[in-house]
């Protein structure tokens, strides 16, 4: 007998493996089942501008990453006393000083840029279909960082805008491939009803573009929380973002889809290396502590001939 509903997902015919370079993008789901992926070894960068949340951002940020033109002091605004960002970060990108704030942003545009040119997976988290344009500019932004309101003219998008904006990042690169995902995670300002109105049209204009693109995957996580772990103990105290167990039950939906199964011997033992490298000791000065250490190193040294392809540096 089942006691749930579950979603059938047919696995991608091409499957990502360790030697491909991937990146994230999108919100803070993205930053969630990103960090899982490359915590496990896999070459991932996960939203090198922060968090994004519309599809607008979202193109806008890759068409960045393909031409790796710098920021420059005309980018820069003032977001609070002596703080500076732009409208392309998010809050983390914060800075007391405009030049250390550019020396910041282009340092990590330098590395993301080289990343995305050789990233064979784009996976894409849209959480929003509501964008806010910057009146004086006309700019689509990031992120508001906490300035005036009278600044910006807040607009939702329609399914065909969204679309278009999807499709045309899509079409550009058709040497990647794109998966795109709802974010699961509620916007709660315009109600229960218009956060389900924001998602059905990133649903609509994810599905065209992924009905019709070769390059482009749909992953239903919005649809697994909301069906599969229809529960609220599957969510956080502010019963809006899911818990630690409901991001891991996602991860391993996920990894049936997108990865290949051959990898599964290595991303077990890239997990049991992790949490040699995580393990704190009671007593650091043991004598058992150091063989613990030996062995760490022996499993270490025998990961990276195995498995060459899985990066070291990204499980501690």
């Amino acid at each position: 007998m089942l006691f749930h509903t579950e979603i059938n997902i047919n696995p991608l015919e091409q499957t990502i493996a360790y030697g491909d370079s991937l990146l994230f993008l999108g919100s803070c789901f993205a930053d969630e089942v990103g960090s899982i992926c490359k915590g496990l070894g896999f070459n991932a960068l996960v939203n090198p501008f922060g968090v994004l949340y519309n599809p607008v951002s979202i193109t806008q940020s890759v068409e960045r990453l393909d031409n790796g033109k710098p920021f420059t002091h005309e980018d820069v605004i003032s977001v609070g006393e002596n703080q500076y960002c732009t409208f392309c970060h998010n809050t983390a990108f914060w800075n007391a000083s405009e030049t250390a704030l550019l020396e910041q942003v282009n340092a990590s545009l330098e590395t993301a840029h080289e990343h995305f040119l050789k990233s064979k997976w784009i996976v894409v988290s849209l959480g929003t279909s509501w964008v806010f344009k910057h009146k004086e500019t006309g700019y689509i932004v990031s992120n508001c960082h906490k300035l005036p309101s009278h600044q910006f003219e807040r607009l939702q998008m329609t399914p065909f805008a969204t679309r278009m904006e999807l499709m045309r990042m899509v079409k550009a690169h058709p040497d990647k491939q794109f998966i795109f995902t709802v974010s699961p995670l509620r916007h709660l300002k315009d109600g229960l009803h218009g956060n389900q109105i924001s998602k059905a049209t990133l649903l609509i204009a994810a599905d065209q573009v992924c009905s019709t693109r070769q390059n482009a995957h749909y992953f239903p996580a919005y649809e697994i929380l909301l069906d599969e772990l229809r529960d609220y103990r599957f969510y956080k105290e502010d019963m809006v973002h899911p818990t630690e167990q409901a991001v891991r039950y996602i991860w391993e939906r996920f990894v049936d889809f997108a990865i290949d199964p051959a990898e599964k011997p290595a991303m077990k033992m890239a997990s049991e290396v992790k949490q040699m490298l995580h393990h704190k000791p009671l007593f650091p000065e043991s004598t058992e502590f150091a063989k613990f250490q030996q062995r760490r190193e022996i499993m270490i040294e025998t990961l990276r001939q195995k498995y060459p392809d899985i990066i070291i540096g990204n499980l501690g």
